[in-house]
């Protein structure tokens, strides 16, 4: 009798279908609660993810010599508690009503800036773990409609539960990285905001070697020079992951006055610097499994083994 085939990507599906199921099961606790049950898949992830606690340990050695070895897998340890929480957290973020998540997300700065802008604003969002809570934030305490670029996932299931989820609010357009920047600089052009998470890895296209933490980092030059082609008003927005049942912090800071300036290289570095010092505030709840250092200069031997 022959054998039914069974598609490769079956388990993947029938695995994020449980994984989404949970999260929306344990969305409807309260979050005094849901946080120390995240904070315990963060230990589970800590200690079976080795790859990853690698390379979070690697940053940290090289963007914070002056800690100790304790002290930096002490903060690996503690970062992935807070991975964990943002995880079974983004659960609330999806599914919890509207009045929940304003209840749970305290806002702080000009939160209205890109409603009565004249010229186009630019949301630059550094990459700490509470990340998804920002883009929620932009929804329902604002009402410009803003716009992302993002990274499709590689399970279907899991990428359609990540555009839904992001854009439930009806204030949201997702365009695919694939798809390039043009989609994204039409919607600017239309009086969109640009939700903008432009501090990672992406490669050398379009890119130049500035310092992170003293360290050479591949960073995006498109930032600087989008804002200053389509005259855009930069905005950073910093997310904070609170204690307990506290909830969220997001501030909505202060527009940027000098950048972006006629130099991008110059900029890129100003960003990263910027980053650098909201970092060392909650340096716990930065992305630190990130692969920052991924590309490197010539000659320069990779970090990552």
């Amino acid at each position: 009798m022959a054998h039914a085939k069974i598609h490769p990507l079956a388990p993947q599906k029938l695995l994020a279908h449980a994984a989404l199921a949970l999260v929306w099961l344990l969305h409807g606790l309260p979050l005094a609660l849901l946080a120390p049950l995240g904070q315990g898949l963060g230990l589970l992830l800590h200690t079976f993810g080795h790859a990853r606690r690698r390379v979070a340990l690697t940053n940290l050695e090289l963007c914070m010599p002056e800690l100790g070895d304790a002290e930096r897998r002490r903060l690996v340890r503690e970062h992935f508690m807070w991975t964990g929480r943002s995880l079974l957290e983004r659960g609330l973020l999806w599914h919890a009503s509207k009045a929940r998540l304003q209840r749970l997300i305290h806002v702080e700065g000009d939160v209205h800036l890109a409603e009565r802008s004249e010229r186009p604003v630019m949301w630059l969002v550094p990459h700490f773990v509470g990340l998804e809570v920002a883009g929620a934030a932009t929804q329902i305490f604002q009402t410009r409609m803003g716009c992302d670029i993002y990274t499709a996932q590689s399970n279907p299931v899991m990428d359609a539960a990540f555009h839904k989820g992001r854009a439930r609010f009806g204030l949201a357009l997702l365009f695919n990285r694939q798809q390039g920047a043009m989609p994204v600089v039409r919607a600017i052009k239309k009086g969109v905001a640009f939700f903008n998470a432009a501090d990672m890895d992406f490669g050398l296209r379009d890119a130049a070697f500035v310092p992170f933490f003293g360290q050479p980092a591949a960073t995006l030059l498109s930032p600087s020079r989008m804002a200053r082609a389509l005259d855009m008003v930069v905005q950073p927005l910093v997310v904070e992951m609170l204690p307990g049942g506290q909830g969220w912090r997001v501030r909505f800071m202060p527009a940027w006055t000098d950048w972006p300036s006629a130099d991008p290289v110059a900029d890129a570095a100003a960003m990263n610097a910027f980053i650098e010092a909201q970092i060392r505030t909650m340096p716990a709840q930065y992305f630190w499994v990130h692969k920052r250092f991924k590309s490197r200069p010539e000659g320069a031997p990779p970090v990552y083994g």
